[in-house]
């Protein structure tokens, strides 16, 4: 008899659980909500450390709401703290839970943290993913041209950086060979050195005059060229960030 109202009241016990779960998860997620909808409201006003404050609040209470991780990356990106904000972004877009348009979103934005890091080949890696999407947005169109026009900058500096470094290599080791010789052979290499200056003079007087204004407006025609390239690389801004896509 004893273990017959002992099941019994297991049983009422469990139902009452059961029956309070969803109220409970009901209540724990509109607070979650309401912490971002707070987050969000800080960070329109620009107040960045009370936004992300409301929205690790509400990822302790729901570590996977993705609202709020969203957010609190494009927060932490707005505090300049780029790092914490690619891995939560990455983090994010390896969740299954994301629609389209939201994986758009994220993949832009996560370019943008790239961009000021100068990754360049990595921002257009996800402005290409977030274009798939949504093939339309003109944001991250004009983001995706601006990045593989900074790679190309970039590359070419570093190959004029390569080239500098080669030929700097190669006149010191020039500079050593001549060093070398001038100690075996010093009267030779006087006069060998006599005769190249003598060589140069007579081919300085053999330039003739046509040649040399051939010459000068070669030069300044380069000039010319490179101040408009100059004003191009200008008119370049910088990514359009100013409204980072929020939800």
């Amino acid at each position: 008899m004893k273990k017959n109202i002992m099941k019994g009241l297991a049983k009422v016990a469990l139902a009452f659980l059961v029956a309070l779960l969803p109220s409970q998860l009901s209540s724990a997620q509109k607070r979650v909500r309401e912490l971002s909808r707070g987050g969000t409201k800080f960070y329109e006003k620009k107040d960045f450390s009370k936004a992300e404050i409301e929205y690790r609040k509400a990822l302790e209470i729901n570590p996977n709401d993705k609202v709020s991780s969203y957010n609190l990356a494009n927060t932490l990106y707005r505090t300049k703290r780029g790092e914490e904000a690619s891995k939560l972004y990455q983090t994010l877009l390896e969740a299954p839970r994301l629609t389209e348009t939201e994986k758009a979103d994220a993949t832009h934005n996560l370019g943008n943290v790239f961009m000021g890091e100068k990754k360049y080949a990595e921002a257009i890696k996800v402005y290409k993913i977030s274009l798939r999407v949504r093939p339309d947005d003109e944001e991250t169109r004009y983001n995706l041209a601006l990045a593989q026009k900074l790679m190309e900058q970039q590359n070419q500096q570093q190959n004029q950086q390569q080239d500098k470094n080669k030929e700097k290599e190669d006149k010191q080791d020039e500079s050593k060979d001549q060093d070398q010789k001038k100690q075996e052979n010093p009267e030779d290499q006087s006069n060998k050195e006599d005769k190249t200056q003598q060589q140069e003079s007579k081919a300085e007087e053999k330039m003739s005059k046509d040649n040399a204004n051939k010459i000068l407006d070669a030069f300044l025609k380069d000039e010319k060229d490179t101040q408009k390239k100059v004003d191009k690389a200008k008119q370049l801004r910088g990514p359009s960030n100013k409204n980072q896509k929020q939800w």
